[in-house]
């Protein structure tokens, strides 16, 4: 088990980290989900020990690891810059660190075909990395790692270079990999659809908070936060601040839309409510609220379309299956679904989140 205990990382007075606690698990996927510069990489150099902590500790299996080098650790790290040895083949490249162990050279040469069958790697195993393309020189990073058998297993935006054909498949791929292997992988990624095709548990990160850790589908379904929501919602979440008088969640000059049964517990005070943009539609979809918008800008993406209105002054995106040739400044009729809408008091925290708790 690897924990971090109210780890925090300070550099030249600037906060990159701050008091963050974290259990993984033997066994166990778990994403780092931020923007850039929230404190990802940060965070796994933390985990990795090529940096250490202002305060706090870093334990694996309560064994703190403070003066531990890296090289006695069993880390492995991949880059999304992919890092080689350009004098090696990709064999040896992949077989380097299974050489270092002394491990048996039949063990290596199935070990390295296996990894690079998986990586689709076999035709280039006599190459130099120089000879290969971006993608065939991330994946043999990838082999690198998966061969090294390591118990903690770092992959900060590892597939950002692939394209999107192989990075599909690896993201199908990757789970059953790291089930297999016993060892605590690590994850980062700036994509919320990234962490949901991987499963497992998320840990959100802001300004170098983690603000929710747990299973990824909870976290996405219910944040504790808003900062949690807009971090695990790509389109920007939809939001409006919105007073809650008797039935209704109301705004001056909109009729407003129903309190969900759900909420009606919650005190008459102003919230600020948000729904992602699959949960805005032209039909209703069962729980859906109609209001009025405007048209801003329509972007059609292949077989998917996102829809930018004006509602009240608030900017919304909707995403719709299909291709929906919409004109701007046309007023549209659309259905809020409220059945997934999250609700935020004055201070961020979620009131839907803690009604469904209760």
């Amino acid at each position: 088990m690897l924990e971090l205990r109210d780890v925090s990382k300070v550099v030249y007075g600037k906060t990159h980290i701050s008091n963050v606690s974290l259990r993984l698990e033997p066994g166990s996927l778990n994403v780092l989900l931020g923007p850039t510069l929230a404190g990802k990489t940060t965070l796994m150099r933390l985990m990795a020990g090529l940096d250490q902590p202002t305060s706090g500790g870093v334990f694996m299996d309560g064994r703190d690891q403070a003066g531990v080098p890296v090289q006695k650790r069993s880390v492995a790290m991949v880059y999304q810059q992919f890092i080689n040895y350009p004098s090696m083949t990709v064999y040896e490249n992949i077989a380097s660190p299974l050489r270092v162990t002394g491990a048996d050279k039949a063990v290596i040469d199935r070990k390295v075909r296996a990894a690079a069958e998986l990586l689709r790697l076999v035709p280039y195993l006599d190459r130099l990395p120089l000879e290969l393309s971006g993608g065939q020189q991330q994946r043999t990073a990838l082999a690198r790692a998966i061969v090294k058998e390591a118990r903690l297993v770092l992959l900060d935006e590892p597939l950002a270079n692939l394209d999107y054909k192989l990075r599909e498949e690896l993201r199908a791929e990757l789970p059953r990999i790291f089930a297999e292997s016993g060892a605590i992988f690590v994850y980062a990624t700036t994509e919320p659809a990234e962490a949901l095709l991987l499963g497992g548990n998320t840990a959100t990160l802001s300004e170098g908070h983690v603000t929710q850790f747990g299973r990824t589908i909870e976290v996405f379904r219910n944040p504790a936060d808003l900062v949690t929501a807009q971090t695990f919602s790509d389109p920007p979440l939809n939001t409006i601040e919105l007073t809650k008088q008797g039935g209704r969640f109301v705004l001056d000059g909109t009729p407003g839309i129903p309190v969900p049964t759900r909420l009606a517990g919650i005190p008459d005070a102003g919230y600020t409510v948000g729904f992602r943009p699959h949960h805005l539609s032209l039909e209703d979809r069962g729980g859906g609220v109609p209001v009025e918008a405007r048209v801003m800008v329509t972007e059609i993406t292949g077989s998917e379309s996102f829809v930018h209105v004006d509602y009240a002054g608030n900017r919304w995106v909707m995403l719709e299956e299909g291709i929906h040739r919409i004109e701007v400044s046309e007023t549209l009729r659309l259905f809020v679904d409220t059945r997934h809408m999250l609700v935020f008091d004055e201070t961020g925290n979620s009131v839907s989140a803690m009604q469904m708790a209760a």
